[in-house]
């Protein structure tokens, strides 16, 4: 994923300035530099949160992501012991055995 050339909080100050109605959307969008396709995806992921609120979120999504690996990986070495298992025709424990 690409790395935002935004800091959480410049995204949370853009939006709070665009809350207070003394520019228009795309004076704003012109001012920082960004495209209004970017303003509307922040606005939609990002509205009515504070700083704290964008890092935690962040943390909790890169966390997310860990666990998936670990989860990916789990069933990959589970899928692999059955294979090994039915290779060598050995019956597999019941907690491994497929539910129907």
């Amino acid at each position: 994923m690409k790395k935002s050339r935004f800091t959480e909080d410049q995204i949370v100050r853009v939006l709070q300035e665009a809350e207070r109605g003394e520019k228009t959307q795309a004076q704003i969008c012109k001012d920082h530099g960004i495209s209004p396709n970017t303003f509307y995806l922040w606005k939609r992921k990002y509205a009515g949160m504070a700083t704290d609120d964008v890092r935690r979120l962040r943390e909790l999504e890169r966390e997310n992501h860990e666990l998936k690996i670990l989860l990916a990986e789990r069933d990959l070495e589970i899928s692999a012991v059955k294979k090994v298992f039915r290779k060598n025709a050995w019956t597999l424990p019941s907690e491994l055995r497929e539910r129907n």
